[in-house]
């Protein structure tokens, strides 16, 4: 049998925190009769080139669920009280030998399928400089870290763990891409009532 070669980019969709703000698990939230998680799943399959890993909360049932007719790896981040990072060590962990990893919160509700190809596709063009959305001069998520990065994203904390790795990085170690879709995330019963306005709008 001939070994089947692992994808080159995985993708870790981050579904694990706790949504204190929003009052609810904001994976599960729901736009125009799909969860955020869903809408994740369905980004990450437009890719066509990548394993999705998702990092969930433990008990994830629900969670679970949301990846019907979509092959997907549940991690369980039992640590998930320590912040974003976390989860970000937990997906890394499970990805550990992928050349690359696609870094994508849950709660960008209005990211677009053609922006996300446009990161990749900047990646694939300079596949050892992490690859980022550009906010000003400083990178966020999505976010697309090489393998040669992994020891340093294993050792962040906290909620920002991994803006403060980026921006320690020489110019020319990062590419920064403008991806004006992904301005929205959802930290509130706010944000996703104007979501949901606007999505109405736009259908």
């Amino acid at each position: 049998m001939i070994a089947q070669p692992r994808p080159a980019l995985r993708i870790i969709v981050l579904a694990a925190g706790y949504s204190s703000r929003l009052g609810r698990p904001k994976a599960l939230a729901r736009l125009h009769g799909a969860s955020l998680l869903r809408r994740a799943f369905e980004l990450a399959v437009a890719l066509r080139c990548a394993e999705i890993i998702a990092v969930v909360p433990r008990a994830c049932a629900r969670y679970r669920a949301q990846a019907n007719g979509i092959p997907a790896t549940f991690v369980a981040n039992s640590q998930r009280n320590q912040g974003l990072s976390s989860s970000v060590r937990r997906g890394i962990a499970k990805a550990r030998y992928s050349p690359a990893v696609l870094l994508m919160p849950v709660d960008l509700a209005n990211l677009k399928a053609r922006e996300l190809a446009r990161l990749v596709r900047r990646w694939q063009a300079s596949p050892r400089r992490v690859t980022a959305r550009r906010i000003g001069r400083s990178a966020a998520a999505p976010l697309i870290l090489p393998r040669r990065f992994y020891p340093r994203a294993l050792g962040i904390v906290g909620d920002v763990g991994l803006r403060e790795l980026t921006a320690r990085l020489p110019v020319d170690s990062r590419v920064l891409v403008d991806l004006p879709s992904a301005s929205l995330d959802i930290d509130t019963i706010q944000d996703l009532q104007g979501a949901r306005r606007s999505f109405r709008r736009s259908g």
